[in-house]
């Protein structure tokens, strides 16, 4: 058994072994007091993280601190197909999950992390996947392996499969988070021009918006608008955070924020 690879789902295990294809990587490899899944020939760090990334900001710390580039992969599942067997493998049920991700979702993880997302030599990976999700039938309703279910249920995840690579989204630069804004609300030349006014009818083309906004925003596209109203306040609060945005004041109950 590889070194740290006991409980990797094969969701993890095949996204590492996507990323480990450029000639030299290696993968479970130690450097700096850190085990990382892919280290590629010229020396940048590929950490592939299915949830929790939060828990990866020592080792992101570590890497930068020794000048490395890293790479943060993250999947967020489009599609989720789950089965559902007996004890013997043999097939339950096959049905397609109603709960959808998107890119958006991945603000939920970044909470923790915002603080290295624009330093140098960061990148983040977000992949837009398609899933099976392996669950195994028990006679008993039972608790999940991580104690956070609400009920107990008479099944438990037994693994995830990868499907499709749907799309792949780049983070490094201001520009690539400041992107997700609609255009509707923030036009690029906007954000090219860096307008500052201080008042919201003084430059109509640049107006301010709130979480509202971007919430009805997410609402109109059928493939956010599932959590929208979370997406969005999670989104807003990590931009902040990252000071790609301010909070200017209010317009009724809403609150207004602008590009800086």
């Amino acid at each position: 058994m590889a070194i740290n690879t006991l409980n990797e789902s094969n969701l993890h295990k095949k996204l590492k072994e996507i990323y480990a294809l450029q000639e030299g990587s290696r993968t479970e490899v130690e450097a700096d007091g850190k085990i990382y899944d892919v280290i590629t020939e010229d020396g940048t760090i590929v950490e592939i993280q299915t949830r929790n990334l939060s828990k990866l900001l020592p080792k992101v710390l570590k890497a930068l601190e020794n000048k490395r580039n890293i790479k943060i992969v993250y999947p967020v599942v489009r599609e989720k197909i789950i089965k559902t067997l007996k004890a013997d493998g043999t097939l339950i049920s096959s049905r397609k999950s109603p709960k959808k991700e998107n890119l958006y979702s991945v603000f939920k993880e970044l909470t923790g992390l915002y603080p290295t997302l624009l330093l140098p030599g960061f990148t983040l990976e977000v992949l837009e996947v398609s899933i099976t999700e392996i669950r195994l039938q028990t006679e008993e309703n039972v608790q999940n392996k991580n104690k956070k279910r609400r009920f107990e249920k008479n099944w438990i995840k037994q693994d995830k499969l990868l499907n499709e690579i749907y799309k792949k989204n780049i983070f490094k630069t201001k520009e690539d988070y400041l992107a997700l804004l609609p255009e509707t609300l923030v036009p690029k030349d906007c954000l090219a021009n860096e307008r500052k006014t201080k008042n919201r009818e003084e430059n109509p083309d640049c107006q301010y918006f709130s979480r509202t906004d971007i919430s009805n925003f997410l609402k109109q596209n059928k493939e956010t608008r599932q959590n929208a109203y979370k997406n969005a306040s999670l989104f807003i609060w990590v931009l902040e955070k990252m000071k790609l945005i301010e909070y200017t004041g209010k317009e009724g109950r809403k609150k207004l924020y602008r590009v800086m």
